[in-house]
C-alpha cells in the first residue's frame, strides 16, 4: 500500500504539509453545524461567543469586570476550540492525504471489451465508465486492469504492489479462491479474460478511497455511549453554574460583604469543570485508529469495525498460513522392521524427483541432507512417473521391472496387498504415532515390499506461541481451525498453544461455531479468503478478508487485508485494543482533571463572596481572577499537550482488564489529579509576575 504522500513526500504525523491545512481546517470546523457535532465542546465554543460579547460590552464601559480578565478569557476558550478542531483536522488530514495517495491509481485506462466473453474473440475498445457489472474485459501483457472482477479464463502474472505495497508479482487464474483481480493493477505476462464485478464509482479503490475519509467516519457505539456520557456530566456543571450567580448575588446583597462573581468567571469556570480534554480530542482518538489501521495495510470499512476489534475476546485462526508455515516439510524417515533408513530415503527420494509439490522438494533434501543422496538425472533414469492422483491418493515411479509408491497409508495398504503381501502393523503404529504428533505420514512401498514411513510436519511459525500468550492475558481465547483430523489438529493446537480448536471443519461448522461463542455474549473475530468463508465472515463481528480471495469474501468481510496475511488478525486486535485503551485513558485523564480542577478552582473563585471558604484555598493563588485565568489557559494548553498521544496512541501493552483499568487510573488519574494543581499555580505565578491580572 503506498504510504500517504503529498507532492511526492513522505508524510508524518506533523508534517508541515499537514499542518497547514489543518489550520485552515481547524478555522473551517468553527461553524455552527459542525460545533453540534460535540455537545461539549458546542458549549465551549457558546462561552467563547459570549465572552467575546463580553469584552465588546466593557469597551464600550458598560464591562461586569476588568477588560483586560474577559480579553484573557474569551481568547483562552477561542484556543481551546481552535486547537479540538486542530487535532481533528490532522487526524483527518492525514487520511485525505491517503486517499489522495489512492486516487492517484485511478488511472484513465481503456478496457478491451469482448463481446461473448471468450479468449480469442474480437474485442472492442470501451471507457471505463462505459464498463458493467457482467461484462467482459480482455487484459494482455503490460494492461492496467481497469477494474474489479473475477477471472473466467487464463492464467496470469499480476503486479498488485499499487494496492498492496508487495513487490513480488502474484498469480491470478479461473477458478478458485484466486481468481479475484482489482482495478489498478497490471498484468505481467500472458493473458486474463475478466468478468466485471464493480460497476464504475463501486470498485473496491473507491470503497478504500471513501473509507479512509476521516470526515466520513460514524460515531461507534461505545463512542455514543461516552459521548452521552460526557453532555450528562456537562448539563450538570452547567445547571450548577448557572444556580451560582443567583446564589452568589443573594449572599453579597443579605451579607452586605463580599463581591459577586462576574459572569465571564461562571463561563471560564464551566468550561474548566465540564470534560473539555477528552471532548475536544475524542474525535481525533478515532480518526487516527482509522489512519493507524491504514497503515497497517488494512482497510476497515467502518470506525465501529475498528472498534469492535478492540472488544474481541475469541479469535477464530485458520490453521494454514496462520498457525503454520502452511507448506508440510519432510521431517524424519521412519523405516520399516528391517530397512535400513537410508534405504528408505534412496526410494522415497526417487519416489519424489518429479514431484514439484513442496511435500515431495523436502523429501529430496531431506535425502540429501542426512544421507548424501544425490538427485539422479531425470532422463538417464528411463522412469515412467506416475503424478498424484486423487483416485488412488498414490504417486511414484516405474524403473525397470520397479514399481515405487508413496501416498497415504490406507491407499499403500491396498497396494500391497492387492500384491499378496501383508500391511505391517509396526508401520501402522508408526503412521499412527505421527498422526498423534500433528504430523502427515507418507507410506513408502517398493513394490510389494513396505518400507516405512516419510513424517512431514506442518510447522508451527516461530513466535506464534509467545503470541497466543499475550492474547491469553488479555482475555481473548484463540481457537484453531483445521480440517484436518482430530489427532492431528490436536498436536499441531497443543504445540501451538492455542486455547482450543476446531477439527474437520465445514462452512456449517464455522457459522455453527461462531453464533455459539456469540450467544455467550462474546465478539469473534476471524480470517477468511475463499467463497466458503463467505457465510461466517458475515456473521464474524470483526471479519478480515484476504485482498488475494474470492469477491464474495472481500464484500463478506468488514475489513480487507491488502497483504493477503491471515496472521494480520492479531495485529488488527492490537490495534483495536490501542484506540479503546487511548480512549479509556484519555476519559481517566479528563475526569481526574476535572475534579482536581474543581477543588483547585472553586475557593479561589468563590471566596470573595464567601470568605469562609478561604479555609479551603489550599493552592492560595493570587485572587479570583488569576485562578480563573489560570484554569482558563491551563484548560487549553493541555488539549495542545495530548494531540500527540490521541493520534499516535498510548503504549499497547498486552495486559487484561483489570491490569488495565489499575494503570490508567495509578497513571492517568493521579496525573490528571496532580498535574492541574502544578500546572494552575505554575500559570498563576507567571501571571503575577507579568501582572496580566
Amino acid at each position: 500500500m503506498p504510504r500517504p504522500t503529498l507532492g511526492g513526500k513522505r508524510l508524518t504525523m506533523f508534517d508541515t504539509t499537514l499542518i497547514a491545512p489543518a489550520l485552515l481546517d481547524a478555522l473551517r470546523k468553527l461553524n455552527v453545524r459542525t460545533q453540534l457535532r460535540s455537545p461539549v465542546m458546542f458549549v465551549v465554543y457558546v462561552g467563547s461567543i459570549l465572552t467575546s460579547l463580553l469584552y465588546l460590552q466593557a469597551l464600550l464601559g458598560v464591562g461586569e469586570a476588568p477588560r483586560g480578565f474577559i480579553l484573557g478569557v474569551a481568547v483562552s476558550l477561542w484556543f481551546t476550540v481552535l486547537f479540538a478542531n486542530f487535532a481533528e483536522a490532522l487526524a483527518e488530514g492525514r487520511s485525505k492525504a491517503q486517499a489522495a495517495s489512492l486516487r492517484g491509481l485511478k488511472e484513465k485506462a481503456m478496457a478491451k471489451k469482448l463481446a461473448n466473453g471468450k479468449h480469442g474473440a474480437q474485442w472492442q475498445p470501451a471507457g471505463v465508465d462505459d464498463l458493467r457489472k457482467g461484462n467482459h474485459i480482455l487484459v494482455e501483457a503490460g494492461d492496467l486492469i481497469p477494474i474489479d472482477g473475477d477471472v473466467v479464463e487464463g492464467v496470469a502474472s499480476v503486479d498488485e504492489s499499487a494496492i498492496t505495497g508487495e513487490s513480488a508479482p502474484v498469480i491470478r487464474e479461473s477458478g478458485g479462491d484466486f481468481s479475484s483481480v482489482t482495478g489498478g493493477t497490471r498484468v505481467l505476462s500472458d493473458w486474463l479474460v475478466v468478468r466485471v464485478t464493480s460497476n464504475p464509482g463501486e470498485t473496491f479503490l473507491d470503497r478504500m478511497i471513501a473509507m479512509v475519509e476521516g470526515a466520513k467516519r460514524k460515531k461507534t457505539p461505545n463512542e455514543i455511549a461516552l459521548t452521552i456520557m460526557l453532555v450528562a456530566m456537562t448539563i450538570v456543571f452547567l445547571v450548577v453554574t448557572v444556580t451560582l450567580l443567583p446564589f452568589s448575588l443573594f449572599a453579597v446583597e443579605n451579607a452586605g460583604a463580599g463581591r459577586p462573581v462576574a459572569v465571564t468567571a461562571l463561563i471560564a469556570l464551566l468550561v474548566c469543570l465540564i470534560p473539555t480534554t477528552i471532548g475536544g480530542l475524542l474525535s481525533a482518538i478515532g480518526v487516527a485508529g482509522m489512519s493507524r489501521m491504514m497503515r497497517a495495510n488494512v482497510i476497515a470499512t467502518s470506525g465501529r469495525a475498528v472498534e469492535a476489534a478492540g472488544d474481541v475476546d475469541v479469535l477464530l485462526l485458520d490453521k494454514t498460513g496462520t498457525v503454520t508455515l502452511g507448506n508440510r516439510q519432510a521431517a524424519a524417515f521412519l523405516p520399516a522392521p528391517g530397512v535400513a533408513e537410508h534405504e528408505l530415503a534412496d526410494v522415497a527420494q526417487l519416489a519424489s524427483l518429479a514431484d514439484e509439490t513442496p511435500e515431495g522438494r523436502s523429501i529430496v533434501v531431506l535425502a540429501k541432507q542426512r544421507f548424501n543422496i544425490r538427485q539422479r538425472p531425470l532422463e538417464s533414469l528411463n522412469a515412467d512417473f506416475l503424478p498424484f492422483s486423487a483416485a488412488t491418493k498414490m504417486s511414484g515411479v516405474d524403473i525397470g521391472g520397479r514399481a515405487i509408491r508413496k501416498g497415504a497409508s490406507e491407499a499403500v495398504r491396498r497396494h500391497v496387498e492387492q500384491l499378496g503381501q501383508p500391511f505391517p502393523p509396526e508401520v501402522a503404529r508408526c503412521v499412527e504415532d505421527a498422526s498423534r504428533r500433528g504430523s502427515t505420514p507418507l507410506v513408502v512401498a517398493d513394490g510389494a515390499r513396505v518400507m516405512g514411513v516419510v513424517e512431514l510436519k506442518d510447522i508451527v511459525k516461530g513466535g506464534i506461541k509467545e503470541r497466543f500468550v499475550e492474547l491469553r492475558r488479555m482475555g481473548i481465547k484463540t481457537v484453531m481451525i483445521t480440517g484436518d483430523n482430530k489427532l492431528t489438529a490436536a498436536a499441531i493446537a497443543a504445540e501451538a498453544g492455542v486455547d482450543d480448536f476446531l477439527a474437520e471443519a465445514t462452512p456449517e461448522d464455522k457459522l455453527k461455531l461462531i453464533r455459539r461463542y456469540q450467544g455467550e455474549g462474546r465478539m469473534v473475530a476471524m480470517t477468511g479468503d475463499g467463497t466458503n468463508d463467505a457465510p461466517a465472515l458475515a456473521q464474524a463481528d470483526v471479519a478480515v478478508a484476504m485482498n488475494s480471495g474470492t469477491q464474495a469474501a472481500k464484500e463478506a468481510g468488514n475489513m480487507v487485508d491488502l497483504e493477503s496475511n491471515p496472521t494480520k488478525l492479531l495485529e488488527i486486535v492490537e490495534i483495536g485494543k490501542q484506540m479503546l485503551m487511548t480512549r479509556g485513558s484519555l476519559t481517566t485523564f479528563s475526569i481526574a482533571n476535572d475534579i482536581a480542577k474543581y477543588f483547585a478552582i472553586i475557593p479561589a473563585v468563590f471566596v470573595g463572596t464567601y470568605p469562609q471558604l478561604a479555609a479551603l484555598d489550599v493552592m492560595r493563588l493570587h485572587g479570583p481572577d488569576s485562578a480563573i485565568m489560570s484554569a482558563v489557559v491551563f484548560n487549553a494548553l493541555i488539549i495542545v499537550f495530548l494531540i500527540p498521544l490521541a493520534l499516535r496512541g498510548v503504549r499497547y501493552r498486552p495486559v487484561g482488564a483489570t491490569a488495565l483499568l489499575r494503570r490508567n487510573l495509578l497513571l492517568f488519574g493521579m496525573g490528571g489529579i496532580i498535574l492541574p494543581f502544578i500546572g494552575i499555580k505554575l500559570i498563576d505565578m507567571l501571571l503575577t509576575a507579568l501582572r496580566l491580572v
